[in-house]
Protein backbone atom coordinates (compact mmCIF):
# COMPACT_ATOMS: atom_id res chain seq x y z
CA UNK A 1 0.00 0.00 0.00
CA UNK A 2 2.81 2.19 0.15
CA UNK A 3 3.47 2.96 -3.10
CA UNK A 4 6.92 3.70 -4.98
CA UNK A 5 7.90 6.83 -3.57
CA UNK A 6 7.33 5.61 0.34
CA UNK A 7 9.64 1.92 -0.58
CA UNK A 8 11.96 4.61 -2.31
CA UNK A 9 12.44 6.88 1.17
CA UNK A 10 12.68 3.71 2.94
CA UNK A 11 15.51 2.17 1.50
CA UNK A 12 17.23 5.50 1.94
CA UNK A 13 16.24 5.57 5.20
CA UNK A 14 17.69 1.91 6.16
CA UNK A 15 21.08 2.99 4.79
CA UNK A 16 20.83 1.76 1.27
CA UNK A 17 23.11 3.53 -0.85
CA UNK A 18 21.67 2.37 -4.82
CA UNK A 19 17.91 2.94 -4.52
CA UNK A 20 16.52 3.60 -7.75
CA UNK A 21 14.40 6.80 -8.53
CA UNK A 22 10.55 7.22 -6.99
CA UNK A 23 9.30 7.10 -10.33
CA UNK A 24 11.34 3.85 -10.99
CA UNK A 25 10.01 2.31 -8.22
CA UNK A 26 6.41 3.40 -9.10
CA UNK A 27 6.89 1.69 -12.93
CA UNK A 28 8.20 -1.80 -10.70
CA UNK A 29 5.17 -2.21 -9.02
CA UNK A 30 3.21 -1.01 -11.94
CA UNK A 31 4.36 -3.68 -14.09
CA UNK A 32 3.89 -6.25 -11.36
CA UNK A 33 0.39 -4.93 -11.15
CA UNK A 34 1.09 -4.13 -7.74
CA UNK A 35 -0.62 -0.25 -7.45
CA UNK A 36 -4.15 0.58 -6.67
CA UNK A 37 -5.04 3.30 -9.11
CA UNK A 38 -6.74 6.16 -6.48
CA UNK A 39 -8.37 9.40 -8.37
CA UNK A 40 -7.62 12.69 -8.22
CA UNK A 41 -9.68 15.73 -6.84
CA UNK A 42 -6.46 18.23 -8.21
CA UNK A 43 -3.86 19.95 -5.98
CA UNK A 44 -4.27 19.44 -1.64
CA UNK A 45 -4.58 22.70 0.13
CA UNK A 46 -2.85 21.71 3.85
CA UNK A 47 -3.30 23.40 7.29
CA UNK A 48 -1.28 22.02 10.00
CA UNK A 49 -0.20 23.84 13.24
CA UNK A 50 3.33 25.32 13.87
CA UNK A 51 4.46 22.48 16.80
CA UNK A 52 3.67 19.89 18.24
CA UNK A 53 1.12 19.15 20.81
CA UNK A 54 -0.44 22.93 19.76
CA UNK A 55 -3.59 20.52 18.60
CA UNK A 56 -4.59 17.02 18.60
CA UNK A 57 -6.93 15.25 16.76
CA UNK A 58 -9.64 12.73 18.53
CA UNK A 59 -11.80 10.52 16.68
CA UNK A 60 -13.35 6.51 16.73
CA UNK A 61 -12.74 4.05 13.57
CA UNK A 62 -15.79 3.14 12.77
CA UNK A 63 -16.30 -0.21 14.79
CA UNK A 64 -15.84 -3.66 13.12
CA UNK A 65 -16.63 -7.37 14.29
CA UNK A 66 -14.22 -9.94 14.95
CA UNK A 67 -14.48 -13.68 15.27
CA UNK A 68 -15.93 -13.96 18.65
CA UNK A 69 -18.64 -11.87 18.04
CA UNK A 70 -17.21 -8.49 20.00
CA UNK A 71 -17.09 -5.13 18.37
CA UNK A 72 -13.66 -3.18 17.85
CA UNK A 73 -14.21 0.28 18.39
CA UNK A 74 -10.85 1.92 17.72
CA UNK A 75 -9.79 5.22 19.09
CA UNK A 76 -7.56 7.44 17.52
CA UNK A 77 -5.54 10.53 18.59
CA UNK A 78 -3.30 12.42 15.51
CA UNK A 79 -0.78 14.95 16.93
CA UNK A 80 -1.78 17.84 13.86
CA UNK A 81 1.67 19.34 13.18
CA UNK A 82 3.74 16.08 12.91
CA UNK A 83 0.66 13.13 12.59
CA UNK A 84 1.92 11.59 15.15
CA UNK A 85 -0.23 8.48 16.34
CA UNK A 86 -0.84 9.18 20.05
CA UNK A 87 -3.59 6.64 20.51
CA UNK A 88 -4.29 3.83 18.99
CA UNK A 89 -6.86 1.89 21.35
CA UNK A 90 -8.61 -0.97 20.86
CA UNK A 91 -11.59 -0.46 22.33
CA UNK A 92 -14.55 -2.58 23.37
CA UNK A 93 -17.12 0.74 23.23
CA UNK A 94 -17.16 4.44 23.07
CA UNK A 95 -17.92 5.17 26.70
CA UNK A 96 -16.73 8.10 28.51
CA UNK A 97 -14.39 5.78 31.29
CA UNK A 98 -12.88 3.72 28.20
CA UNK A 99 -12.04 7.18 25.93
CA UNK A 100 -10.65 8.19 29.64
CA UNK A 101 -8.18 5.32 29.83
CA UNK A 102 -6.84 5.73 26.60
CA UNK A 103 -6.60 9.80 27.08
CA UNK A 104 -5.04 9.22 30.51
CA UNK A 105 -2.20 6.56 29.13
CA UNK A 106 -1.46 8.94 26.14
CA UNK A 107 -1.24 12.42 28.61
CA UNK A 108 0.88 10.59 31.10
CA UNK A 109 3.44 9.32 28.32
CA UNK A 110 3.17 12.29 25.95
CA UNK A 111 2.39 15.66 27.85
CA UNK A 112 -0.87 17.37 27.63
CA UNK A 113 -1.84 19.16 24.25
CA UNK A 114 -2.56 22.93 24.10
CA UNK A 115 -6.33 21.75 22.54
CA UNK A 116 -7.95 18.53 21.13
CA UNK A 117 -10.12 18.63 17.94
CA UNK A 118 -13.15 16.60 17.98
CA UNK A 119 -16.29 16.17 16.16
CA UNK A 120 -19.81 16.92 17.62
CA UNK A 121 -20.57 12.93 18.31
CA UNK A 122 -19.77 10.69 20.65
CA UNK A 123 -18.98 11.23 24.02
CA UNK A 124 -17.07 14.37 23.51
CA UNK A 125 -20.46 16.50 22.39
CA UNK A 126 -23.94 17.52 23.45
CA UNK A 127 -26.39 19.50 22.26
CA UNK A 128 -27.73 21.01 25.45
CA UNK A 129 -26.69 23.89 27.31
CA UNK A 130 -22.96 24.73 26.78
CA UNK A 131 -22.20 21.17 24.93
CA UNK A 132 -19.72 19.92 27.09
CA UNK A 133 -19.77 16.09 28.37
CA UNK A 134 -18.05 14.16 31.52
CA UNK A 135 -15.47 14.05 29.17
CA UNK A 136 -14.50 17.67 28.23
CA UNK A 137 -15.30 18.91 31.69
CA UNK A 138 -12.00 16.67 32.66
CA UNK A 139 -10.20 17.83 29.61
CA UNK A 140 -10.56 21.58 30.49
CA UNK A 141 -9.88 20.89 34.28
CA UNK A 142 -6.55 19.41 33.18
CA UNK A 143 -5.79 22.93 30.95
CA UNK A 144 -6.78 21.32 27.54
CA UNK A 145 -9.16 23.52 25.25
CA UNK A 146 -12.17 21.25 23.28
CA UNK A 147 -12.57 22.33 19.47
CA UNK A 148 -15.29 20.46 17.47
CA UNK A 149 -15.57 20.23 13.58
CA UNK A 150 -18.32 22.16 11.83
CA UNK A 151 -21.55 19.70 11.65
CA UNK A 152 -21.60 17.58 8.50
CA UNK A 153 -17.97 18.49 7.67
CA UNK A 154 -15.69 15.72 7.99
CA UNK A 155 -12.89 17.52 6.46
CA UNK A 156 -12.52 19.73 9.29
CA UNK A 157 -10.97 16.61 10.76
CA UNK A 158 -9.02 15.90 7.43
CA UNK A 159 -5.87 14.50 9.14
CA UNK A 160 -8.01 11.69 11.49
CA UNK A 161 -9.72 10.71 8.21
CA UNK A 162 -6.65 10.13 5.98
CA UNK A 163 -5.28 7.94 9.42
CA UNK A 164 -7.80 6.25 9.43
CA UNK A 165 -8.23 4.75 5.13
CA UNK A 166 -4.58 4.86 5.73
CA UNK A 167 -5.10 2.24 9.02
CA UNK A 168 -7.68 0.44 6.97
CA UNK A 169 -5.62 0.10 3.72
CA UNK A 170 -2.62 -1.21 5.89
CA UNK A 171 -4.21 -2.80 9.01
CA UNK A 172 -7.82 -3.22 9.26
CA UNK A 173 -8.15 -4.93 6.18
CA UNK A 174 -4.88 -7.63 6.24
CA UNK A 175 -5.89 -9.55 9.26
CA UNK A 176 -9.01 -11.93 10.28
CA UNK A 177 -9.88 -11.21 13.86
CA UNK A 178 -10.28 -12.93 16.28
CA UNK A 179 -11.62 -10.86 18.84
CA UNK A 180 -10.37 -7.88 21.16
CA UNK A 181 -7.20 -8.92 22.63
CA UNK A 182 -6.24 -9.65 19.03
CA UNK A 183 -6.80 -6.41 18.16
CA UNK A 184 -4.78 -5.02 21.35
CA UNK A 185 -1.88 -6.99 20.05
CA UNK A 186 -1.16 -5.81 17.23
CA UNK A 187 -2.41 -2.19 17.35
CA UNK A 188 0.84 -0.87 18.95
CA UNK A 189 2.73 -2.95 16.18
CA UNK A 190 1.07 -1.13 13.05
CA UNK A 191 1.87 2.24 15.70
CA UNK A 192 5.26 1.76 15.74
CA UNK A 193 5.87 1.10 11.77
CA UNK A 194 3.37 4.03 11.10
CA UNK A 195 5.17 6.37 13.54
CA UNK A 196 9.06 5.22 12.97
CA UNK A 197 9.29 3.89 9.79
CA UNK A 198 6.26 4.71 6.96
CA UNK A 199 7.60 7.61 5.31
CA UNK A 200 4.55 10.77 5.13
CA UNK A 201 4.24 12.13 2.07
CA UNK A 202 2.76 15.24 3.68
CA UNK A 203 6.01 15.64 5.63
CA UNK A 204 7.91 15.22 2.76
CA UNK A 205 8.74 11.31 2.95
CA UNK A 206 9.56 12.26 6.38
CA UNK A 207 8.21 9.97 9.65
CA UNK A 208 5.87 11.43 11.78
CA UNK A 209 8.39 10.72 14.98
CA UNK A 210 11.26 12.96 13.01
CA UNK A 211 8.61 15.78 13.83
CA UNK A 212 6.93 14.67 17.01
CA UNK A 213 8.04 15.90 20.48
CA UNK A 214 6.61 15.30 23.85
CA UNK A 215 4.91 18.26 25.20
CA UNK A 216 6.17 20.25 28.45
CA UNK A 217 3.08 20.14 30.29
CA UNK A 218 3.23 16.99 32.32
CA UNK A 219 0.10 15.39 33.61
CA UNK A 220 -0.21 16.41 37.11
CA UNK A 221 -1.02 13.81 39.80
CA UNK A 222 -4.44 15.75 40.91
CA UNK A 223 -6.52 17.54 39.19
CA UNK A 224 -6.10 21.15 39.85
CA UNK A 225 -7.99 23.21 41.95
CA UNK A 226 -10.56 25.22 40.48
CA UNK A 227 -10.05 28.75 42.11
CA UNK A 228 -12.09 32.11 40.96
CA UNK A 229 -10.65 35.16 42.89
CA UNK A 230 -12.58 38.23 42.37
CA UNK A 231 -15.82 36.44 40.93
CA UNK A 232 -19.31 35.11 42.11
CA UNK A 233 -18.99 31.23 41.96
CA UNK A 234 -21.93 28.91 41.92
CA UNK A 235 -22.20 25.50 41.70
CA UNK A 236 -23.68 23.43 38.98
CA UNK A 237 -26.39 21.73 40.37
CA UNK A 238 -26.80 17.79 39.56
CA UNK A 239 -29.60 18.95 36.83
CA UNK A 240 -26.74 20.88 34.95
CA UNK A 241 -28.14 24.76 36.00
CA UNK A 242 -27.22 27.42 38.10
CA UNK A 243 -29.44 30.18 39.45
CA UNK A 244 -27.91 33.86 39.43
CA UNK A 245 -29.97 37.13 39.82
CA UNK A 246 -33.17 34.99 40.40
CA UNK A 247 -32.75 33.51 36.97
CA UNK A 248 -31.88 29.73 36.09
CA UNK A 249 -28.97 28.87 34.17
CA UNK A 250 -28.14 26.00 31.83
CA UNK A 251 -24.33 25.16 31.61
CA UNK A 252 -24.21 21.34 31.60
CA UNK A 253 -24.95 18.21 33.36
CA UNK A 254 -21.23 17.61 32.50
CA UNK A 255 -20.28 20.32 35.18
CA UNK A 256 -22.61 18.54 37.90
CA UNK A 257 -21.16 19.66 41.86
CA UNK A 258 -18.17 21.71 40.46
CA UNK A 259 -18.63 25.38 40.77
CA UNK A 260 -18.38 28.32 37.73
CA UNK A 261 -17.00 31.78 38.03
CA UNK A 262 -19.01 34.70 37.15
CA UNK A 263 -18.18 38.56 36.69
CA UNK A 264 -19.12 41.54 35.06
CA UNK A 265 -18.26 41.41 31.03
CA UNK A 266 -16.07 44.32 30.48
CA UNK A 267 -17.66 44.36 26.85
CA UNK A 268 -21.16 45.41 27.89
CA UNK A 269 -23.12 46.05 30.77
CA UNK A 270 -26.17 43.88 31.75
CA UNK A 271 -23.68 40.61 30.47
CA UNK A 272 -21.93 38.10 33.24
CA UNK A 273 -18.96 36.12 31.68
CA UNK A 274 -19.22 32.37 33.18
CA UNK A 275 -16.13 30.84 33.55
CA UNK A 276 -14.88 27.04 34.08
CA UNK A 277 -11.03 27.59 35.34
CA UNK A 278 -9.50 29.75 32.83
CA UNK A 279 -11.97 28.92 30.10
CA UNK A 280 -14.74 31.01 29.49
CA UNK A 281 -17.86 29.19 28.56
CA UNK A 282 -20.08 31.73 27.72
CA UNK A 283 -22.15 35.10 28.48
CA UNK A 284 -25.27 35.49 30.93
CA UNK A 285 -27.01 38.60 29.05
CA UNK A 286 -29.82 40.23 31.55
CA UNK A 287 -30.11 43.00 28.40
CA UNK A 288 -32.46 40.11 27.05
CA UNK A 289 -36.15 40.11 28.27
CA UNK A 290 -36.22 37.74 31.73
CA UNK A 291 -37.49 34.34 31.40
CA UNK A 292 -40.16 32.84 33.57
CA UNK A 293 -39.02 31.76 36.88
CA UNK A 294 -40.13 28.04 36.09
CA UNK A 295 -37.85 28.27 32.47
CA UNK A 296 -33.92 27.94 32.22
CA UNK A 297 -32.24 30.43 30.00
CA UNK A 298 -29.10 29.37 27.86
CA UNK A 299 -25.72 31.11 27.93
CA UNK A 300 -24.99 32.92 24.75
CA UNK A 301 -22.35 30.25 23.48
CA UNK A 302 -18.75 31.71 22.65
CA UNK A 303 -18.37 28.18 21.22
CA UNK A 304 -17.54 27.81 17.37
CA UNK A 305 -16.49 25.64 15.27
CA UNK A 306 -13.15 25.35 14.03
CA UNK A 307 -11.61 24.93 10.59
Amino acid sequence: TWGGRKLGRRLQDLGYTSVPAASTCTEILRRAERLKKEGHNGPVQRFERQLPNELWQMDHKGDFATQSGQRCHALTVLDDHSRYNLVLDAAANQRTPTVQAALQVAFERYGLPEAILCDNGGVWSQAEATGHTALTVWLLRLGVRVLHGRPYHPQTQGKEERFHRTLKAELLSRHTWRDIAHCAAEFPRYRQRYNHERPHDALQGDTPSSRYRSSVRAMPAHLPPLEYPGMDVRFVLSSGRITFRNQTWAIGEGFASLPVGLRPSPQADGQWEAYFGSFKLGLLDFTLPPSPKHLTRRLSSLRSPTD
